[in-house]
């Protein structure tokens, strides 16, 4: 089946070319390169990992509640809108909210391989080089795994939003070799890594949240990559240079912040765009979630000495300036500790039904 096939509205059918500026930077000093960038590259080799075979495919998925949120979660609860509803709506509104927020994960990860491969051809450095090759092998392997679970297991698929779109084009039209690291490492991987991780530490459901562990565990490493690369070359722009990725910066907040709305799906059950997007700017939860998604964006900014008085003006308006204190570090050991506490119990509950296995077959031996 074609995945045209599954859209809930129409994707274009011959994809997306972006005209990409820039150069293809060779270098030829072959030397050890800077300790922490090899050691993060040496991580990225030790953590390569089998879409295929790490996740546990065979798990069941309900496709009407595949991520077990509570219907509060959703932008039309306790209107006359949700009041209307049948229990079939509400039950195909569940579904299409969970393919929204997939597919924007699944077409956000293909930007991210588009980005890292970008940065293999562009980054001055080869132990840049070095890493983002293994973080493109990451993204592809994020995409495959997201387009899996929205074949076989929800079985529809929305096409990559607006907002989405802008922001990509924006960072891969861009001629400066910072700029993928900039708006993917930085802004994307930010965002991604927020909205991941609200929806790991919700869900009940053992498959979304063995993908989004996995990931993260993975999206924790290409932050940390972002952050040391743009730390050491924003040390040597000017004031105008930095100024000029700050009011990136602004901009692809803004972006971001506007498309975490999902009022395609609103207006697919026929609810006006003008209510639609009323009721997402008015939705509690949605303001929480908005908010919640710039935890990882704006340490990280301030980090690499994005900091100026506009930006910090910009963030104080959108209400999320607080968040420049959050310890980023901390945030990125839990995403890995937790990946590998997920494994270890699925280790040892597979290694349980091994032992009981051969124990029964012992004692159908012991019988015969």
């Amino acid at each position: 089946m074609s995945t045209h096939e599954l859209y809930a509205q129409p994707a274009s059918a011959t994809g997306w070319e972006v005209p990409a500026a820039g150069s293809a930077h060779f270098t030829w000093d072959y030397d050890d390169g800077r300790d922490r960038l090899l050691a993060l590259y040496q991580k990225g080799k030790d953590k390569q990992w089998d879409a295929a075979r790490r996740i546990d495919w065979d798990l069941e998925v309900d496709p009407y509640d595949p991520l077990g949120v509570p219907d509060q979660a959703l932008t039309p609860y306790g209107t006359p809108y949700w009041d209307r509803m049948s229990e079939a709506d509400r039950r195909e509104l569940r579904r299409h909210y969970a393919s929204w927020q997939f597919s924007q994960f699944l077409h956000g990860e293909q930007g991210a391989m588009v980005c890292a491969a970008r940065i293999v051809q562009s980054a001055p450095d080869l132990d840049a080089k070095f890493y983002s090759a293994t973080q493109t092998m990451d993204e592809a392997r994020h995409a495959e795994l997201y387009a899996r679970f929205l074949h076989e297991k929800i079985g529809l698929l929305y096409p990559v939003n607006d907002q989405l779109q802008g922001l990509l084009g924006d960072t891969l039209r861009d001629s400066r070799w910072d700029m993928p690291y900039l708006g993917m490492q930085v802004l994307i991987e930010g965002l991604a890594l927020a909205a991941f991780g609200m929806l790991r530490d919700t869900t009940d459901k053992p498959l979304p949240k063995q993908i989004l562990a996995y990931v993260m565990q993975d999206e924790a490493r290409h932050v940390a990559f972002g952050r040391m690369a743009l730390r050491d070359y924003y040390k040597q722009l000017t004031d105008a240079e930095l100024r000029e990725r700050e009011e990136f910066v602004i901009e692809g907040c803004h972006l971001m912040r506007d498309r975490l709305r999902g009022v395609e799906v609103l207006e697919n059950f026929g609810i006006p765009p003008a209510d639609a997007a009323g009721m997402s700017e008015k939705s509690e939860f949605l303001r929480l979630f908005r908010k919640l998604l710039f935890s990882r964006i704006v340490p990280c900014v301030k980090d690499i000495g994005l900091w100026g008085e506009r930006l910090q003006q910009a963030y104080a308006d959108m209400g999320v300036f607080d968040l420049g204190d959050s310890n980023l570090d901390l945030l990125m050991r839990q995403d890995e500790e937790i990946a590998e506490r997920l494994d270890a119990q699925r280790f040892a509950a597979e290694e349980a039904e091994r032992v009981a296995e051969v124990a029964e077959a012992v004692a159908r031996g012991a019988a015969d």
